[in-house]
């Protein structure tokens, strides 16, 4: 069947009857949606002011390193962004509060180790009305997405800070995830909300790509049908409701290609990205486009439509300007402005209190004692740019790869610049005295939330994938991947680019890999994903998505301590 039949088909099941438009006018918008007569401007128009955010990541405290900053501006933490948001509103009457997805997953441990549900009820108190799924609110499967939407206590877990859940008063979108049991929509795919008098339609929908980054039984239980298909499809259905102002939230993004060392937070230079191709193929009724995914920001003109993303974090947002002709309903015109926020506004107090809440909770549980080591482990590297913990986390992440139904790994890479601590002990620890080594300690070491995925390369792959560490991420500079157990290889820096590495001394337990060897290597889905420049990866094939990384360190140092620093011999320089 092709796709447009099959989406033709989830259409008719899903269409939006009339009670379903009531019910999605009659949802709770929070402080953010204020319906009432329209104060029409000249012209009969009514403003209407949408607020976007995305890739939140439940950081509920203010990110702290680059991923803090826009720029040179220390940016992000929810305490400030409610009050943003609410400054925003307060501006602006006719406006409400939307998600491009990734507003959950991937989280730091204040929200993470409670399944994020402090996250879902801080975007409950700051009044989000709509968001579309991201790939990280599949990080622990659909069931988990369908318990935060619903509520309820974690399956495993329970309530674990006393109280009921009672899930999100915002409502998740996704046109094209469907079931494969019953070919049903897992989420509504569009809502309508009256907005100063006005209809506003909101579609959502996931990019395509998540069931290569996250666990394998969301892939095996649900399918990701083309985006833009099914988004002209709700457009299409609507219009038939009467519905002429027609907004996009999607998880799929752009990057400022050639923004230079700060871009503008306001720029469309050069953008390139997955996103790109969709919206190309979008009905001109969807004027709008909120986006996400590639963290990054930009604010453009595509075609017909307008195309926004906030970066990530929290530390920007996006205010649309949508004027809205009051007779007919549509859209007269739409503009966007991207805001960094900033720190220098008053905390807002119901947001504070259900961080303080939970920042108190975690306390307990960061303090417990997961392992131990012998030495310190350092991030540091040594001339041919191997770290001692370097090679631990990528240890431990085979060692969760290695099974079979774990994706059968033979070797894992880690980036160097996803170690973000050491490990330290006090007092010195030795074999005979074993230093402790908390939780705490390693989500420092591994904070980003990734997920491990294994994959095929050939050896021609892993050839290539080696020699883009250099000049990297500038000419003369090297950013250095950490190897697993067994792997060795040696290097020339003075080489030609190309020609660095030597092809046979790549080894595997000390057998050569032959260029068109087929080796099953376990990443994390940022490496998957292109990130720092290796886009090798990119054309590796049968990737199975396996959990978190620090979950992998943790299960590591439980069964493994206590943990001594590696011999740091598997990545040799020669000159």
């Amino acid at each position: 069947m092709s796709t447009a039949k099959r989406v033709r088909r989830i259409v008719a099941r899903t269409r939006l009857s009339l009670a379903a438009v009531l019910l999605a006018v009659a949802l709770p918008a929070c402080a953010t949606l204020r319906d009432g007569a329209a104060s029409q401007q000249a012209g009969g128009t009514v403003t209407v002011q949408l607020l976007a955010i995305n890739d939140l990541h439940g950081h509920l405290e203010p990110p702290s390193g680059s991923i803090g900053r826009i720029n040179a501006v220390e940016a992000g933490g929810v305490e400030y962004l409610a009050t943003h948001l609410k400054n925003a509103v307060a501006a602006e009457p006719h406006s409400i509060i939307v998600g491009a997805g990734d507003l959950v997953g991937a989280s730091p441990m204040t929200s993470s180790i409670f399944h994020d549900e402090p996250t879902i009820e801080v975007l409950n108190a700051i009044g989000l009305a709509v968001t579309a799924a991201g790939n990280h609110e599949f990080d622990e499967g659909y069931q988990e997405l369908l318990r935060l939407q619903r509520g309820g206590c974690h399956p495993k877990d329970g309530c674990q800070d006393g109280d009921p859940f009672d899930g999100a008063r915002f409502e998740y979108l996704s046109a094209n995830v469907v079931r494969k049991d019953n070919g049903a929509s897992l989420l509504p795919a569009a809502t309508i909300r009256t907005v100063g008098g006005v209809k506003i339609g909101f579609i959502g929908a996931t990019t395509r790509s998540t069931p290569q980054i996250v666990p394998a039984s969301v892939g095996r239980d649900l399918t990701f049908l083309d985006e833009a298909v099914t988004a002209n499809a709700q457009a299409a259905e609507l219009k038939r409701q009467g519905v002429q102002a027609i907004v996009l939230l999607i998880h799929e993004g752009l990057r400022q290609s050639d923004g230079g060392a700060e871009p503008d937070p306001n720029g469309c230079a050069g953008p390139a990205g997955g996103l790109e191709s969709i919206v190309s193929r979008l009905t001109d009724d969807i004027a709008v486009v909120i986006s996400g995914h590639s963290h990054s920001f930009y604010n453009c003109r595509i075609g017909t439509h307008l195309v926004t993303g906030a970066s990530s974090n929290g530390r920007m947002m996006t205010r649309v300007r949508m004027e809205v002709d009051g007779a007919t309903g549509r859209l007269v015109r739409a503009s966007a402005v991207n805001e960094i926020v900033t720190r220098d506004v008053s905390k807002d107090p119901a947001t504070s209190r259900i961080v303080s809440k939970y920042a108190a909770l975690v306390e307990k549980a960061a303090g417990v004692v997961v392992g131990s080591v012998t030495g310190n482990l350092l991030v540091a590297w040594n001339r041919a740019g191997e770290s001692a913990l370097g090679s631990v986390v990528a240890d431990a992440q085979l060692a969760a790869t290695r099974a079979e139904d774990r994706g059968g790994a033979v070797v894992a890479f880690m980036n160097r610049g996803g170690l973000r601590a050491d490990i330290m002990t006090s007092p010195p620890a030795s074999v005979d005295r074993p230093g402790p080594v908390t939780y705490r300690e390693l989500h420092n070491v591994q904070p980003f939330g990734n997920l491990l995925v294994t994959c095929t390369m050939t050896g021609d792959m892993i050839k290539r994938l080696l020699e883009q560490q250099f000049d990297n991420p500038r000419p003369g500079s090297a950013e250095m991947l950490q190897v697993s157990s067994g792997f060795t290889y040696q290097y020339r820096l003075a080489a030609s680019p190309g020609a660095r590495v030597d092809a046979e001394s790549i080894r595997l337990d000390g057998r050569r890999i032959a260029p068109s060897d087929r080796i099953r290597v376990s990443v994390s889905d940022f490496l998957m994903g292109g990130g720092d420049a290796f886009t090798v990866f990119s054309e590796s094939t049968d990737r199975v998505a396996v959990g978190a990384d620090l979950e992998a360190l943790v299960e590591y140092f439980k069964t493994r301590s206590p943990i001594a620093s590696p011999v740091q011999n598997r990545i040799v320089r020669t000159d």
